[in-house]
């Protein structure tokens, strides 16, 4: 009976080299399938909750239901089948380290910064929708009884919404208004698809440089809601001139949002101090919910599981709902401890 690969044996080195093998793509989008991985990489770590240690990159979730169908993660199963053939060549890297690696490795590749990352993220089963409570031990050693949880669809950014939408989500995750306007920045990159977001068109002339060209387009052009008589998609903005420029509704909250607004016009002017904090708050979103043991492996259960249930609630958009949403959420955790307790 033969063993299978261990991470122990993977030259992560030449994995990363691979990924940088493969960026080039003549026949997709603009060339480049480097902004569609760094999309899964940021989707994949962006379910995250401190509320219960559920979601992050570790487990790599989204091959499961009902993450893999959420519609905020429509097309990355393209990005996952551009990867296939690496992990097939190095079957001893999880999914979850691969889909973050790649993301990692095409920000630099498109220019960008150097991104903070570090192997040994575990892939995992899913949970069952029933299940006796997930262990509470804080001994790293002993094994967790049950696979990490699929976190519910709703926990990535919606691009229909607010300013006030953003901060439930990025504020669930730990961020700062200037984590939000940092990340918001990846929109350098890639472009919609009317076939997957339903939106379409590009952000920058540019969308295989990573730069700070995002912020500066949303400040110097003039932006109205798209009404051509042929548009039948959900609401965005286009650039009045022939520049012919999108922006999503999220993107314009951060030019409307005075508190957003002045991190956009700060990185408009310094595209280092861009760099440095994107290469920051990305690194540490790949981080997120992984709790490394000794051997440098990650657990395959929720970093601090104090809810046995994923909640399967959506976070609600406003400050005053989100705010009874939380407490409500806290209290049952509290009741659910105290039951694993008795």
């Amino acid at each position: 009976m033969t063993s299978s690969p261990s991470s122990d044996t993977v030259n992560y080195a030449l994995v990363a080299q691979d990924i940088r093998a493969i960026l080039p793509r003549p026949s997709y989008d603009n060339g480049n399938i480097g902004p569609i991985l760094i999309r899964l990489a940021w989707h994949s770590a962006g379910t995250y909750s401190k509320l219960d240690g559920t979601g992050g990159s570790n487990g790599a979730t989204m091959r499961f239901e009902p993450e893999s169908s959420d519609a905020a993660n429509a097309g990355l199963d393209v990005a996952r089948g551009f990867l296939e053939p690496i992990k097939l060549k190095h079957p001893g890297i999880s999914y979850a380290d691969l889909w973050t690696l790649a993301g990692a490795v095409s920000v630099e590749a498109l220019g960008g910064p150097r991104i903070p990352w570090k192997h040994g993220r575990t892939d995992s089963m899913p949970m069952p929708e029933h299940h006796p409570p997930i262990s509470t031990s804080t001994n790293s050693t002993q094994k967790c009884p049950f696979t990490r949880p699929v976190p519910a669809n709703g926990r990535l950014p919606d691009a229909a919404l607010d300013a006030t939408h953003l901060r439930v989500i990025f504020y669930r995750m730990g961020f700062s208004d200037r984590d939000i306007v940092a990340l918001s920045g990846a929109h350098s990159l890639g472009m919609c698809h009317t076939d997957r977001s339903g939106y379409d068109g590009v952000w920058t002339h540019y969308p295989n440089e990573f730069s700070n060209r995002f912020y500066q387009v949303l400040l110097d052009l003039k932006w109205k809601k798209r009404d051509w008589d042929d548009w039948t998609g959900p609401e965005q903005y286009m650039e009045e001139g022939p520049e012919q420029l999108m922006m999503l509704p999220t993107d314009m909250a951060l030019l409307w949002d005075p508190h957003f607004k002045k991190y956009v016009q700060v990185y408009a002017r310094d595209q280092d101090l861009f760099f440095a904090d994107f290469a920051d708050a990305f690194g540490r979103l790949l981080e997120l919910g992984v709790v490394r043991d000794g051997r440098e492996v990650a657990a395959s259960c929720p970093a601090r599981p104090k809810v046995v249930f994923v909640d399967d609630a959506r976070a609600p958009h406003s400050a005053i709902a989100q705010e009874s949403w939380f407490a409500r959420l806290k209290k049952r955790m509290a009741l659910l401890t105290r039951k694993l307790k008795n």
